[in-house]
């Protein structure tokens, strides 16, 4: 005997499709909080919607009201979410942006206090393994930005780009918002406005200053187009767009035979890395960083021990090889080496 399935019948499709565009309208009311009140950029707007909404459609398949929906709702949709394949990091992650979001009906007193031991305010989430962060050379920084060739217009720009990334530490959306007035040259400073709409002053060197300086003087007066404020000029005379920096830092990257994937933010944990192993003060990486926290700053003093034990490691490797070079040649690698130091 075939066994038939019921279809739902069209009251049931109807009242699903009430609560799915309850819950939407409520994520619309949060996202436009988030980007208006709370200055986030576009692009964590749009994270936090596909965070949220797979959430929304699986609460409305089973006739659950988003207000309604408990801590047990919470973690089937996320046992749910894992079965399908989604990635350890990326189940973390929402359930992270969940809970922020049921934080923002608590506040909006949306949340009924009927069943306070099964609230989504007291999801927890698996502690995500730590990570150190990954970061260039002294001598992969300088080749990458050495890459760009140093006599055409966006030759230039990118000269100048890949200096303020890894010389100031910025964020990619934080240099590619840079205005022509954010920059003071002469005090080799930059103001950029990053996470929150905060705004912050970053330093850079003199091989930023020079790179800044070719570039305003040789390089954005053949690409800028009208009266543009943007520093970094992109197509059309318009101003750099987000992707075509993660796009440009990569290609110069490969450009440059660095082994690892190159991105912006990889030039950002090379900047505070290196900061740190010249022995800079932990507040004044994180003020620069622009970290609210220093708890944030605090993961690159972690991989600092890590990388002086391979110079270390490196040194006393060479200082054996010179040792054992000398050993094979006798007197006359004493007498070589006995000239060179003398010289």
């Amino acid at each position: 005997m075939t066994r038939q399935t019921t279809a739902p019948q069209p009251a049931e499709v109807a009242a699903r499709r009430a609560v799915r565009e309850h819950g939407d309208a409520l994520l619309d009311r949060y996202l436009a909080v988030l980007s208006g009140l709370l200055g986030r950029s576009r692009f964590t707007v749009r994270n936090y919607r596909q965070d949220i909404e797979p959430f929304i459609e699986f609460l409305a398949a089973r006739g659950i009201e988003v207000e309604t929906a408990g801590r047990d709702d919470a973690r089937a949709y996320l046992a749910h979410a894992r079965d399908t394949g989604l990635a350890q990091a990326s189940l973390r992650r929402r359930a992270t942006t969940i809970r922020a979001f049921y934080t923002w009906l608590d506040r909006e007193a949306l949340l009924p206090s009927a069943r306070p031991g099964d609230s989504i305010l007291r999801l927890r989430t698996p502690a995500a393994p730590r990570r150190l962060p990954q970061f260039l050379t002294a001598e992969e920084a300088i080749s990458l930005v050495e890459a760009p060739p140093a006599d055409t217009a966006r030759g230039l720009r990118d000269r100048a780009l890949l200096e303020l990334l890894y010389g100031a530490g910025l964020r990619v959306s934080e240099a590619a918002g840079v205005d022509l007035l954010d920059l003071d040259l002469t005090n080799r400073q930059v103001r950029v406005t990053g996470k929150g709409a905060k705004t912050r002053i970053c330093l850079f060197g003199e091989p930023a200053h020079a790179a800044l300086t070719a570039y305003l003087e040789r390089g954005r007066p053949h690409l800028v187009t009208g009266a543009q404020p943007a520093l970094f000029i992109g197509r059309e005379g318009r101003r750099l767009a987000v992707r075509s920096v993660q796009a440009l830092v990569r290609r110069y990257g490969t450009q440059a035979a660095i082994p690892q994937r190159v991105h912006p933010h990889l030039l950002r944990h090379t900047f505070a890395t290196h900061m740190i192993e010249g022995d800079a003060d932990l507040r004044i990486v994180q003020a620069l960083l622009g970290h609210a926290s220093a708890d944030t700053t605090q993961i690159y003093t972690a991989v600092t021990p890590q990388r002086k034990a391979q110079l270390v490691s490196s040194a006393l490797r060479q200082a054996r090889d010179a040792e054992r070079a000398r050993g094979d040649d006798g007197a006359v690698g004493s007498a070589d080496a006995t000239s060179r130091t003398e010289e």
